[in-house]
């Protein structure tokens, strides 16, 4: 209902160390029925302290009841609708899980030996042909650990393939509305950065770029659909340029969501592209976890790939060591494992069809929620939308709200908020990605809560520039948590407070 919050419990939680009483245990233990030890004797004084300085003593029952609590603190995809743009927050099936507990994947070890991994490394192949095939791309990596990782990769690929044409070149070509990685990434590989700025309609402003394209320009990097949810339609001419002057194409595969089974980047002339496969194919993500960021290829960019390359040899898998153009390794082993088992049982779980419905239902939810929030917050560009829809707050911070104080607000309507103030060519953006695995009803209730607050900032701004209101703790200072954290906590602490 419009106006109306997810109402919940918040119970104040205090610190284990708060909780601490001398004396205090969690644990029994029955009367020793064999002789005692002094453990500085068997393990050297050195090597043994009587107490753990400060550490909090409480019961069994503190314990567990403290870290549940603590758990129903977190907002997780398993809750509810995380319409985080450009991260592709999308729910992970279990099977996938499931799969990956397999006993003979789940305790595969990297140092096994090749006629023992059989299994594993024909997962692994597996999962380079199906993204091969999905990209229109000739050869796939596996390596890199995550999405950055993969566009340093991909970067390091077009460096090693120019350099053996003779120049490696000096620049890349990066549209403002490229995702924010990729200038850094363009600076580490050692190339300067030459900005582009984006048409009125959001896209490549093809003659802007052939002005900028000479012979020191080694690439472009473009993200597509870019970072305001709009497919390049000028993609092909886009490749075709570079190519007419020597240099190559990488793109930013972040938002393959809205691509799979409709459109394949390589037959739109990418020479290299990297895949999250935590976004697109349904792996764990964020949280400091475990990622990958696979890197596809053209063919004449496969013989400079990261060693080793799988192979086949008497119908047995080998690791490919021979390898004379590689960049080298670009992390220890052959990538994640357990990422790619779970992104190959995603896509096998969906087939080509079910990938094709996944991505035409992640179209139909961001345009869903574009028409319910058009005539309540501002739509810089008209494009049609992909799998992202990316408003300004300009028409509420005529009235002093702006985007962070919106998203602060939908907290109290039991929602993650949206993307804030990014990408940076929206002012004030609110970046909204729903995702293919979100039902009309939770969008309904999204879109009734968005609309809620559009009608506060007009009735009752206070009432937004205050919140949250149903949070632990409301605003926060994060300029001076930023500048002057608190990283250790002392028991004088609390008496300090208590002084004051």
């Amino acid at each position: 209902m419009p106006g109306k919050t997810r109402d919940h419990i918040s119970q104040n939680e205090s610190l284990l160390f708060e909780m601490s009483s001398p004396g205090k245990k969690g644990y029994q233990l029955p009367d020793l029925d064999v002789p005692q030890v002094d453990a500085a004797e068997a393990l050297g004084a050195a090597n043994v302290r009587d107490e753990i300085e400060d550490f909090p003593e409480v019961s069994e029952v503190e314990v567990i009841r403290h870290f549940t609590r603590l758990s129903t603190w977190n907002y997780g995809i398993d809750l509810g609708l995380f319409p985080l743009g450009s991260c592709t927050m999308k729910y992970n099936p279990r099977v996938n899980e499931a799969v990956a507990r397999t006993e003979g994947l789940l305790w595969a070890h990297p140092y096994q030996p090749a006629e023992v991994a059989q299994g594993a490394m024909e997962v692994m192949a597996h999962l380079e042909a199906a993204l091969a095939e999905i990209t229109g791309m000739d050869a796939v990596t596996l390596e890199p650990a995550a999405g950055a990782h993969g566009e340093l990769t991909g970067v390091l690929l077009i460096r090693a393939a120019l350099e053996a044409r003779g120049y490696a070149r000096k620049k890349i070509i990066i549209p403002d509305s490229a995702h924010g990685t990729n200038p850094a990434t363009a600076a580490m590989v050692g190339y300067s950065v030459q900005n582009l700025r984006s048409n009125a309609q959001g896209m490549v402003d093809v003659a802007e770029l052939a002005k900028l394209v000479d012979e020191d320009t080694a690439g472009l990097m473009v993200t597509n659909p870019n970072t305001i949810g709009v497919f390049e339609q000028d993609i092909v001419k886009i490749t075709s340029l570079m190519h007419e002057k020597g240099a190559l194409v990488y793109m930013d595969g972040a938002n393959m969501n809205a691509l799979v089974g409709l459109a394949r980047p390589g037959d739109f002339g990418i020479d290299v592209m990297h895949l999250n496969l935590h976004k697109t194919f349904s792996t764990p993500h964020g949280g400091g976890g475990p990622g990958a960021g696979a890197v596809a290829v053209k063919a004449h960019l496969e013989p400079f790939l990261p060693a080793p390359r799988l192979k086949t040899v008497g119908g047995q898998w080998q690791w490919d060591y021979n390898r004379p153009q590689t960049i080298g390794k670009v992390r220890a082993f052959y990538g994640n494992f357990g990422v790619l088992v779970r992104a190959l049982a995603y896509i096998m779980a969906h087939g080509g069809p079910g990938l094709r419905n996944a991505t035409l239902d992640a179209l139909l939810n961001a345009n869903y929620i574009r028409k319910g929030l058009e005539p309540y917050f501002d739509l810089p560009y008209k494009s049609p939308s992909m799998h992202e829809c990316v408003f300004s707050d300009d028409r509420q911070a005529k009235l002093g709200v702006k985007t962070m104080d919106m998203a602060k607000r939908l907290i109290d309507y039991g929602f993650h908020p949206y993307t804030v103030a990014f990408p940076l060519i929206v002012h004030g953006a609110l970046m909204i990605e729903p995702t293919e695995t979100e039902s009309k009803p939770e969008m309904d209730a999204f879109i009734q809560a968005m609309i809620a607050i559009a009608k506060e900032v007009e009735s009752d701004p206070q009432m937004v520039l205050k919140a949250p209101h149903h949070t632990r703790t409301s605003r926060v200072d994060e300029v001076g948590a930023a500048r002057k954290p608190v990283l250790r906590w002392k028991p004088t602490t609390l008496a300090s407070k208590a002084a004051d």
